[in-house]
């Protein structure tokens, strides 16, 4: 091949590279796990399956601008209808100002900096609240658990992957996804 051709072809190439390139980093700087600075960076909340304290120590935040639309809020939303913070009918997995307003209390009650976000701390200090009820995986493979509210408990699974599943108030078991939205 000549010189020029080779050089023709490089020219025609850098563009592309630039552009696939741009393309990485930006898909890098929009992650979840940049929005939080303590996500573990995956699409599910995860953990070791374990149902023991601090499995839901490393969340991403949950907010009225992060994640806001997803099944983790409808999550959230869950464990604060169990704590008597919100009926059953406002869990939409959307959060919004009620939502907000219900976390800041929430948080108040418990000791937390009462900002309205479900973030590091308050998903931790929920995570104290997780029990196992199986001490090894089901023959379905999960591991079973709840968590026990100051007003009721509602179900909780992990899968072998460590992803976590929920059933919400409707009794519909859902995937707790950062990236999805099935409550309603």
């Amino acid at each position: 091949m000549s010189s020029s051709r080779t050089r023709g072809l490089r020219r025609a190439a850098a563009p592309l590279t630039a552009a696939a390139l741009a393309l990485g980093i930006s898909a890098a700087l929009t992650t979840p796990a940049a929005a939080s600075g303590t996500y573990h960076g995956g699409a599910y909340v995860n953990g070791s399956g374990s149902m023991t304290d601090g499995d839901w120590n490393n969340e991403g935040v949950v907010n009225v601008s992060t994640h806001r639309n997803s099944n983790v809020a409808c999550l959230w939303q869950t464990v604060l209808w169990a704590d008597g913070y919100m009926s059953a009918s406002d869990i939409d997995g959307i959060f919004g100002d009620q939502t907000h307003a219900a976390t800041v209390r929430w948080q108040r009650d418990r000791g937390l900096v009462a900002d309205g976000s479900a973030g590091r701390n308050t998903w931790t200090k929920a995570g104290q609240r997780l029990n196992n009820s199986n001490p090894g995986r089901s023959p379905d493979g999960f591991w079973y658990g709840g968590y026990a509210g100051k007003n009721t408990s509602f179900m909780v699974r992990s899968s072998s992957a460590g992803n976590w599943g929920f059933a919400g108030a409707d009794g519909i078991i859902r995937w707790a996804s950062y990236n999805t939205r099935t409550c309603s």
